[in-house]
């Protein structure tokens, strides 16, 4: 038994290495020069000084490519279509499990439906919808486009986490003339704390790593955001790897940094998830 999980983990180590190692060759073309990476070749330890944030700086800060002002876009877009997802589907979510109204069979299935739907088939209905109502190419057109779709998954993820919380907790509340509202805010919400977590982290690297409604809804270099920048990095001619891996790690950093610091909130919510309890 200890030979065979000497080997396990011998092999779940060598996966890992594996799996991280185009990462670690991203990151190498973007600090270092390109010259150097095509002569030496970047698996190796790089000499200190001839790392060089240039590629990240001009990615950033060149009129161009300006990156600076798709990260701005990208972290308004998903931090607003996070939030608002999420807090309207904890409310549908509660009031699914908890509250009796009629028709609920129903009203859930057409969630699951919506939650199923290819985004594809919407487009150009909302692409005309938009164009009256004065929403495309704004920033507040997509957020409230990555809302509405964000809300339906999340009213189905949320609603069978709180299925999981003792009832007799929501009952008891009732009993001492707690309100709905006071029951969400005190009881449910802080002990649905890890599928709310796990939940926002899929919502906002969804909305931060979409291209497909960007491309549709955005059109202005202003309000583009981050996806779309890193497209302009690549030339029609020339493709300068440096400055592409450069956005390429800008581009991911923020959905790894966030998975990084809620990872342990991340996997109690998804596990728990599928605990009957």
């Amino acid at each position: 038994m200890k030979a065979t999980r000497i080997l396990f983990n011998i092999a779940v180590w060598a996966f890992a290495a594996f799996w991280v190692l185009p990462f670690v060759g991203v990151i190498m073309l973007s600090i270092l020069p390109y010259r150097e990476v095509v002569i030496q070749g970047w698996l190796r330890v790089p000499d200190p000084e001839s790392i060089t944030l240039k590629n990240y700086l001009e990615a950033l800060f060149n009129p161009v490519y300006d990156l600076a002002t798709g990260l701005r876009n990208s972290l308004l877009v998903a931090s607003l279509a996070t939030l608002i997802a999420l807090f309207a589907a904890s409310l549908f979510a509660y009031a699914f499990v908890n509250l009796p109204f009629r028709m609920k069979t129903f009203l859930f299935m057409i969630i699951i439906f919506i939650m199923m739907a290819p985004q594809q088939i919407s487009v150009v209905p909302l692409f005309f919808l938009y164009l009256q109502l004065g929403l495309y190419d704004s920033l507040p057109g997509i957020i409230l486009l990555h809302s509405a779709w964000g809300t339906a998954w999340a009213t189905f993820f949320l609603r069978n986490y709180f299925a999981l919380i003792p009832r007799s907790l929501v009952e008891a509340a009732w009993v001492d003339g707690a309100r709905d509202w006071q029951i969400f805010r005190r009881i449910v919400l802080p002990l649905a704390k890890p599928g709310l977590i796990a939940a926002a982290l899929l919502q906002y690297t969804w909305v931060w790593n979409d291209l497909f409604y960007a491309l549709v809804f955005l059109s202005s270099n202003v309000n583009q955001v981050i996806t779309q920048k890193v497209v302009f990095l690549k030339g029609e001619f020339h493709v300068d790897w440096g400055l592409l891996s450069a956005g390429s790690v800008l581009s991911m950093s923020i959905p790894l940094v966030l998975y990084v610091l809620f990872n342990k909130y991340f996997a109690r919510g998804v596990a728990g998830w599928g605990v009957k309890r």
